[in-house]
């Protein structure tokens, strides 16, 4: 079967929060991560299906969702995992935020990454929690974290430490000896780990492969929640449905509690969408990755070749981090929202300096957003 992912879909006159933002301007929008692809055929066809029955009392998960869940980790990552160790939440941010919540009290801090997805900040703020930030730096042409830097800052309050792998931004997709070292670091100063995995199945980089953090040996799987979703790989972000993947009983005992009256049951179409798009969405899947590496390709040469911009090769994720720090403007997010292409202010993640390209689109857009870039630049 083939996919078509050149097609023009008009989302502006849509309840999209990526293309409402810019309603009534001549602004590409290529901020927030979701994109602008069909979802796979079988998930849209599965909620049609679903609507047609016309119930929509309370539900539950399905078994079918776990059995498939389960048998998707073991084929991918030889996880034999068991189904009491799921928790299914309406969204990873709501992980987020319960293990801040659940894991440390308001005397204790986590450690996360530096740049990172804004949401990891804003748990520890909503919680009020302290949260030491490690930074995220070059090793060769990859963002790694570097957690030997911060050694001095633990002052033995320390509980949690928040991972993203694939990370976001960047692009970096972990190594075992890299995991293994955050590992270490955990051990050393008595963390538990709560690792975003949202990005796992959007692996560009051919020879690379995800290693979920909890699969390394049975010390990281106890000491560990793992948050995936079905949302980025397959197009469902509005319709959410995330697993959080807790091996040890007291945690998962302490994030239900946690979250209890509070943290809503997942919608029932979320539960559809999902098991459709794990059980049938892999040809689908298969085809976007080759889409998204032939758009990564274009957007690595042409960003690199416009002068005061500079973007590392990105190994996971359709979101490129762009290094704009040699650009003479003041406000980078700015200047090229002015010239017509509205990117994600890399101050959101921690460093101003940046901004961060949504590629998930089709190629002609992807390719008039470069050339509003290229033209704005030359401009200066």
């Amino acid at each position: 079967m083939s996919f078509n992912f050149d097609e023009s879909i008009d989302r502006r006159h849509s309840d999209s929060d990526k293309w409402r933002k810019y309603e009534g301007t001549d602004v590409i929008p290529l901020w927030v991560a979701d994109t602008d692809f069909f979802s796979p055929p079988a998930v849209i066809e599965a909620l049609h299906e679903r609507v047609a029955h016309g119930v929509f009392g309370y539900g539950l998960p399905p078994q079918e969702l776990i059995d498939i869940f389960i048998k998707r980790m073991s084929d991918l990552y030889q996880w034999e995992i068991k189904p009491e160790w799921l928790v299914f939440l309406p969204s990873v941010v709501s992980g987020l935020n319960l293990s801040l919540r659940a894991l440390t009290n308001q005397e204790q801090s986590s450690i996360a990454p530096h740049p990172i997805y804004p949401q990891f900040m804003k748990a520890a703020l909503f919680a009020d929690r302290d949260q030491i930030s490690a930074p995220i730096k070059l090793k060769g042409q990859r963002w790694v974290m570097d957690l030997d830097c911060i050694d001095n800052q633990c002052s033995g309050n320390e509980k949690l430490l928040l991972l993203c792998n694939p990370h976001n931004p960047g692009g970096t997709v972990y190594t075992r000896e890299e995991l293994m070292e955050q590992l270490t670091f955990a051990q050393q100063h008595e963390l538990y780990v709560c690792s975003d995995e949202i990005h796992c199945d959007l692996i560009l980089e051919k020879g690379l492969k995800h290693i979920p953090f909890a699969t390394l040996n049975e010390d990281a799987a106890q000491r560990s929640v793992t948050l995936m979703a079905p949302s980025k790989t397959f197009n469902i972000a509005g319709l959410g449905a995330s697993i959080a993947i807790i091996p040890n009983a007291q945690l998962r005992s302490r994030y239900i509690q946690t979250g209890a009256g509070i943290v809503p049951h997942v919608d029932l179409l979320a539960f559809v969408a999902a098991t459709a798009a794990y059980q049938h969405g892999q040809p689908w899947l298969e085809a976007q990755i080759d889409y998204l590496r032939a758009n990564r390709d274009l957007v690595m040469e042409r960003i690199n070749a416009m002068p005061g911009l500079k973007m590392m090769p990105l190994e996971a994720t359709y979101l490129a981090w762009i290094d704009a720090s040699a650009l003479p403007v003041d406000n980078a997010h700015r200047f090229f929202e002015e010239a017509g292409v509205g990117l994600s202010p890399g101050r959101d993640f921690g460093n101003e300096k940046f901004v961060r390209l949504n590629f998930g689109c089709r190629r002609e857009l992807l390719e008039e957003a470069l050339t509003r870039m290229d033209n704005a630049i030359a401009t200066l």
